[in-house]
């Protein structure tokens, strides 16, 4: 009587494609930019001295005129600027920073708990592109509440699901101080953008992480592209840059300032401004040193 045999098992995969990359084991090609994609980053070029807005005196009675200002600037000419004084503590976005880092640590297996479903964009995983980005991503919905799919919401680390909701409630109030005093630098109705938005608005968290590479010069973590969302709160690593705006057709980085939120117009408040504010590309080049790595988090 002949035997049958049960099909052999698949050993699941315990290291990244990154991983496979540094210790030889693959190449590299796949995630070589070629073409347009490439870019044209100079490191010899200074850094891009982009607006900075201080919320202190945004909300201040006695200087928001002045600050106002400078917003409208910073929304006509630039379409991102950082913030400061925000209210957010230090301690708070050190927290945000170490959840990102220690959920990216763990070993792969535990990561693809929460992969990304065919057809869906929520989930761990990678940019699904033709050519590879050099990054690992976490993209979860997180307004409104009713929207969320917590299945893909990390337990590991422990505290990671409290951090994402706190923050997440923090940069909603920052939202509405932001649009309130968007549509007032611009000599519109105060609401105006709210309203637009509704208080149902879709705000989406997206954690980056670009493991260090070889050859940094010659992969992207992010393509060039502008947002498709009102606007995008960025929260940078503290020490290692690689953000990058283009301007008058030359891409030039954003300086790091520790504590600062970048913030970027997206095409919704581009087109709802009546093409007031200006939009910019932006793309993460040139940010992965051959023993370091580089982190961010989007709330868009």
């Amino acid at each position: 009587m002949a035997e049958t045999t049960s099909p052999a098992k698949l050993e699941a995969p315990t290291e990244t494609p990154q991983e496979l990359i540094i210790s030889g084991k693959e190449s590299l090609e796949n995630y070589i930019q070629k073409g347009s994609d490439a870019g044209t980053f100079d490191a010899s070029l200074p850094p891009l001295e982009i607006p900075i807005i201080d919320f202190g005196l945004l909300t201040s009675p006695s200087s928001s005129a002045q600050e106002l200002e400078k917003l409208r600037s910073a929304l006509c000419s630039w379409g991102c600027f950082q913030a400061i004084n925000h209210g957010v503590e230090p301690a708070f976005l050190n927290k945000v920073r170490e959840a990102t880092k220690q959920f990216f640590a763990l070993p792969l297996a535990e990561k693809k708990k929460y992969y990304q479903e065919d057809g869906s964009f929520e989930g761990y995983g990678n940019d699904k592109m033709q050519t590879l980005l050099w990054s690992h991503l976490l993209y979860l919905t997180v307004h409104p509440e009713d929207k969320r799919q917590l299945k893909f919401w990390p337990e590991n680390p422990e505290y990671f699901r409290e951090t994402l909701d706190e923050i997440s409630k923090k940069l909603e109030v920052i939202n509405q101080i932001l649009l309130k005093a968007f549509a007032r630098s611009l000599n519109m109705e105060e609401n105006c953008f709210l309203d637009m938005f509704g208080e149902q608005a879709l705000m989406l968290a997206r954690f980056n992480w670009y493991p260090p590479c070889p050859r940094p010069d010659l992969v992207l973590g992010v393509f060039p592209h502008s947002d498709g969302s009102g606007l995008t709160v960025l929260l940078p690593d503290k020490e290692v840059g690689g953000l990058q705006f283009l301007k008058d057709n030359q891409w030039y980085s954003v300086p790091v300032i520790p504590e600062a939120f970048v913030v970027n117009i997206g095409d919704q408040l581009e087109v709802r401004s009546c093409s007031l504010t200006k939009l910019h590309l932006w793309q993460i080049k040139g940010f992965v040193l051959k023993k370091e790595s580089n982190q961010s988090v989007y709330i868009m």
